[in-house]
């Protein structure tokens, strides 16, 4: 069964085509296949669906759960179609939280149609009790969840308030975690605590609902530079709050599940 690594600002994920595989995949045996020390390790897997007439991207979380969307992923999986040939002329992928639109850049970057951002409480920063503390956060939904909080300290506060803020009661599907420091009047730092994985070097949903808060709620100016762990993303919001994302993605490498492996998940 054959599969390729491909990182996205060092976000590092796995990539399979379903057809391909003879061991449909689940939450068990994506745990076991994003374990670093015994698996292929990753932030996650993305499964490619291509039996459709648009190709569909799964994403499932180290964890075992899904992930409506991925920014940095659907980056990587846009590339790896349009280096095979397969990504469809009008650029459109399916994903769980709807279809999104790529186009890929002579510089291995990829632009991607993010769609619409929605605050699903409204455009306001809220009150939110962790650990007998009180952190004000504004919730974002690129088809996926966020809560953005502005920081004087993203690194420090990631560790510390991220996975508690993951799992809060005000959050019963759990959500995505970005901590943000405004650097201008066109960009930001953020660290993120991702829902089902923990900490990683970048998040392309986070940073698109990370710029849009930033832009409605602290008015910088679009398009705004985000800068991650894993490297920068250049995210611009217009005024209906459509959003557009550009960055890299490249491979790392291909490979082959080992006998002792493949023979491992089949219990699974």
């Amino acid at each position: 069964m054959n599969f390729e690594k491909w990182q996205g600002l060092g976000n590092n994920y796995v990539i399979i085509e379903s057809e391909e595989w003879a061991l449909p995949l689940s939450a068990s045996r994506a745990q076991a296949i994003c374990d670093r020390n015994f698996g292929i390790g990753g932030d996650g897997i993305l499964e490619v669906v291509l039996s459709g007439e648009h190709p569909e991207m799964i994403v499932w979380n180290p964890d075992g759960s899904h992930a409506e969307n991925c920014g940095n992923g659907i980056r990587m999986v846009a590339r790896y179609l349009d280096l095979t040939g397969r990504l469809p002329d009008d650029g459109v992928i399916l994903t769980g939280g709807g279809p999104v639109a790529v186009e890929v850049l002579p510089d291995e970057r990829v632009q991607v149609g993010m769609g619409k951002a929605v605050f699903p409480a409204g455009e306001l920063r809220e009150v939110l009790n962790v650990n007998g503390s009180q952190v004000d956060l504004t919730e974002v939904s690129m088809g996926n969840p966020h809560a953005i909080i502005e920081h004087a300290s993203p690194a420090a506060a990631v560790e510390s308030l991220g996975p508690d803020i993951e799992v809060a009661p005000r959050f019963p599907e759990r959500t995505n975690v970005e901590f943000i420091r405004l650097d201008g009047p066109s960009e930001l730092t953020m660290r993120v605590w991702e829902r089902g994985v923990g900490e990683t070097l970048a998040c392309g949903t986070g940073a698109c609902a990370a710029a849009v808060a930033a832009v409605r709620l602290s008015d910088l100016s679009p398009p705004v530079t985000v800068h991650l762990k894993g490297g920068d993303l250049e995210i611009d919001v217009d005024p209906d709050l459509e959003v557009t994302m550009t960055g890299p993605a490249a491979p790392i490498y291909a490979g082959a599940l080992s006998s002792a492996l493949a023979t491992r998940l089949e219990t699974l």
